[in-house]
């Protein structure tokens, strides 16, 4: 660990690829935390096998939002050793009971034990489970009108931990067109935040502007994605090109004077 950057595990970075200079670059900045894209990355399972224990050796937590709302995808990402998952397209309440008892172990929910790395690859013991539902998050996604209806119920549910906003999802759903962060978006995000505090769990919001990052740190966010790694890739690349561009027109305009 670099010890001038310590993690900070309130600021995440959004991967879309199991890139290692990526994951090594946000650390040495400072991100304390990952969300991989699984959903919708280029991400399959032998990735995952090698990706996560290496983001846990650089001392960054890891947020799988996985492939979908079922059990093998939610139970491999925490048999991986991830420390949350996110369950996208939670459609209401009825909905999450259900997907969300696959992150936990009976009789608190219905997840499946495998003896692999989260155990030591050996057996398991009562505290072993308890340990297991207190440390590792489930997060459904709020990104469906029914789930933001739903959403204080959902925060009830003993299987859940917190939720995990996708604003653009629920703009499109709640029939707004292009997410544009408008004020309807934001008194939806409000409605999270607040739900979540009474409920005294934790809320995610991907915060790529600078108006979502100051909503979520005034609105007790327990985490950002502040940004995506495609994202930081088109920034990074845009820059010194435009840069280059503007000179280059000076140059030329002041060859011709």
């Amino acid at each position: 660990m670099d010890h001038r950057n310590p993690a900070n595990r309130q600021f995440a970075a959004w991967l879309s690829d199991p890139s290692f200079a990526a994951a090594e670059i946000a650390r040495s900045i400072g991100y304390g935390a990952v969300v991989l894209d699984i959903e919708h990355g280029a991400f399959d399972l032998a990735d995952l096998e090698r990706f996560v224990p290496f983001l846990k050796s650089l001392d960054m937590e890891v947020i799988a939002k996985v492939l979908g709302p079922e059990r093998g995808p939610i139970q491999q990402a925490l048999d991986f050793g991830a420390d949350a998952v996110v369950i996208p397209h939670v459609e209401n309440l009825a909905h999450a009971r259900t997907v969300t008892a696959f992150a936990k172990f009976p009789p608190l929910g219905d997840r499946s034990f495998a003896g692999g790395r989260t155990s030591s690859y050996g057996g398991f013991t009562d505290a072993w489970v308890t340990q297991q539902d207190t440390q590792t998050r489930c997060y459904p996604m709020i990104e469906d009108a029914g789930a933001l209806e739903d959403v204080e119920a959902i925060l009830s549910l003993d299987t859940v931990d917190g939720v995990f906003v996708g604003p653009s999802d629920l703009s499109l759903r709640r029939g707004r067109g292009a997410y544009s962060r408008t004020e309807d978006d934001f008194a939806d995000l409000e409605r999270v935040a607040k739900a979540a505090a009474a409920a005294g769990k934790a809320w995610v919001l991907p915060a790529w502007s600078i108006e979502e990052k100051e909503f979520a740190l005034r609105n007790g966010a327990d985490q950002l994605a502040l940004t995506m790694q495609h994202g930081a890739l088109l920034a990074g690349f845009s820059a010194p090109y435009e840069q280059a561009r503007t000179l280059a027109e000076s140059v030329l305009s002041q060859a011709s004077a």
